[in-house]
């Protein structure tokens, strides 16, 4: 009995927190890509042409933002997506869907089949879990690529 109780206060204690800093009511909305791009513009202002970085957007059952994480940064022409903590962060924040996005540092908004083979990726297990992602943006300088407004997602 005593060598039990030593393994259970050598174990890791997980939690699971959620807190919001904004009421429902007060959180931007999201209607269409361009409404993603507007808020993304500020989220990559400081990397735009540095480096690519990818970033999601939670949202609730209403389309408004719940907050935004930065899933990774990378080199100049591409970042690691770990779809494990996409999601863990999905679930972390109630996340009832989100949007992904990350930005070209190339200026260049067609989408590589990278991009595709991860935003079908994501998509799938976006399925599994019901938190279904509604877009992935690709953003530049030059403007933005929405894998939902060309029908890919």
């Amino acid at each position: 009995m005593k060598t039990i109780d030593l393994f259970i206060q050598s174990l890791a204690e997980i939690r699971v927190s959620y807190s919001h800093k904004v009421p429902s009511r007060d959180r931007i909305k999201i209607s269409s890509s361009g409404d993603v791009h507007n808020v993304l513009q500020t989220i990559f202002a400081d990397v735009m042409q540095h480096h690519e970085r990818f970033e999601m957007i939670l949202l609730d059952r209403s389309n408004r933002i719940l907050g935004y994480h930065k899933v990774s940064e990378g080199g100049l022409t591409g970042t690691v997506v770990d779809p494990k903590i996409v999601f863990q962060v999905a679930l972390k924040s109630n996340a009832s869907s989100i949007i992904l996005a990350h930005n070209h540092p190339s200026g260049q908004l067609n989408p590589s089949e990278a991009d595709k083979a991860i935003t079908n990726k994501l998509k799938e297990a976006g399925k599994f879990l019901d938190i279904p992602v509604l877009d992935h943006l690709i953003i530049s300088e030059e403007g933005y690529y929405s894998f939902a407004d060309d029908g890919i997602i």
